[in-house]
C-alpha cells in the first residue's frame, strides 16, 4: 500500500502529555494505545497540539523516539517539527536529522515574518530540495498569519513529488474546492479542522488530521470512514452528535480543551505549559456533561 493510501482517513495530532512540567511518558504510551485502540490511521507527533513550540530540541528527540518505540512500526507516523520562519535554518536541520522510524513530514508556513506567496514557495522548494522524506505542507493562516492560496498549493503539489498532500486550515472551502479541481493524481487533500472534516470529504478529500481523535477516537474515525466510503447518513448522524464537541475543545484554545477531556477520561494530565493555562472549571463542567453520551468511546 502506497504511503498516500496508509496517511488517509484519520491522523491524530497527538498531545503531549506533561506531568508537573516534565514529559508524562506513561500518559503518552496511554494515549498512543488509546488512538490506536480508536482506529485512527495515522500518528502526528509534535504539530501544534503537541505544543511543540514550548518543549526543547531534547525533548523533540526523546518524544518522536519514545512514540516509535511504542508505535513499533504499526502505524505510519508524521513528524510536525518542521516548520518554521528561519528557512536557512530548517534546510540544516533536515540535513542533519536522524528520520529512522518516521515516513513523513508535516512542515507549516512559515509565521511571523508574513512571507508573500512567492516567498511561501520559495521556502517549502527549498525544504524540497532537501528532505529525505515525503512533506505534508500545512496551511493554518490564523496561527501563522499568511494564507498560502490554491495556485501556490498547486504550484508546489506539480512542482516536486515531495509534496504528497496539505493539510487545509484555512476554513475557506472555496480554496479547498479549487485544490481539490487542480491536484495531481496522489496528491491528499486534509482537513485541518474537526468540524470541516465532512464537508472536505464530501468534496472529495481524503481525510484529516485531527484533534478530537485524541478523546474520542472511535466515533470520529467511524464517521471518516462513512464519509469515505460514501454512506453519507452514517457520516452525517456521527458528525452531529459530535458537533458540539468540535467546538467545546477549542472555546479556551488548543490543546487546553481536549488535555481536559483527556483528563476526564483517564488518560493524561490536563497540563500545559506557559504561556498556555488549563481549561477554567466552568469550561471542564461544559466538557463533562459533552463527554457523558461517549462514556464507552462511542455514542449511547
Amino acid at each position: 500500500m502506497s504511503l498516500q493510501k496508509r496517511l488517509s482517513g484519520t491522523g491524530v495530532a497527538l498531545v503531549t502529555p506533561f506531568k508537573n512540567g516534565n514529559i508524562d511518558w506513561e500518559g503518552l504510551e496511554r494515549l498512543i494505545e488509546h488512538v490506536m485502540s480508536g482506529g485512527v490511521e495515522f500518528l502526528v507527533s509534535l504539530g501544534t497540539t503537541g505544543e511543540s513550540v514550548t518543549t526543547s530540541d531534547e525533548e523533540h528527540r526523546a518524544i518522536l523516539d519514545f512514540t516509535i518505540k511504542i508505535n513499533r512500526g504499526r502505524l505510519p507516523l508524521v513528524a510536525g517539527i518542521f516548520g518554521g520562519n528561519n528557512t536557512a535554518a530548517l534546510v540544516d536541520k533536515i540535513k542533519t536529522y536522524n528520520f529512522e522510524g518516521i515516513d513523513a513530514l508535516l512542515s507549516s508556513n512559515p509565521s511571523y515574518n508574513k512571507p508573500g506567496q512567492e516567498g511561501i514557495y520559495q521556502h517549502y522548494m527549498a525544504l524540497a530540495e532537501v528532505s529525505p522524506l515525503p512533506i505534508i505542507i500545512y496551511n493554518v493562516p490564523s496561527r501563522t498569519a499568511s494564507n498560502m492560496s490554491a495556485e501556490t498549493t498547486l504550484r508546489l503539489a506539480h512542482g516536486s513529488d515531495k509534496f504528497i498532500g496539505i493539510k487545509e486550515a484555512s476554513d475557506d472551502i472555496y480554496q479547498v474546492m479549487k485544490i481539490l479541481k487542480g491536484r495531481p493524481d496522489g496528491f491528499l487533500v486534509l482537513s485541518g479542522d474537526d468540524f470541516i472534516t465532512l464537508p472536505l470529504i464530501t468534496g472529495g478529500g481524503d481525510g484529516v488530521i485531527s484533534v478530537i481523535a485524541n478523546t474520542l477516537p472511535r466515533p470520529f474515525t467511524d464517521m471518516v470512514r462513512a464519509a469515505l466510503r460514501h454512506d453519507l447518513p452514517t457520516a452525517q448522524s456521527l458528525n452531529f452528535q459530535l458537533l458540539e464537541l468540535y467546538r467545546l475543545l477549542f472555546i479556551e484554545g488548543n490543546p487546553m480543551g481536549v488535555k481536559a477531556a483527556l483528563e476526564l477520561q483517564g488518560v493524561c494530565s490536563s497540563e500545559v505549559r506557559l504561556p498556555l493555562t488549563s481549561m477554567s472549571a466552568d469550561g471542564v463542567h461544559l466538557l463533562m456533561a459533552a463527554l457523558e453520551p461517549f462514556k464507552d468511546g462511542r455514542r449511547s
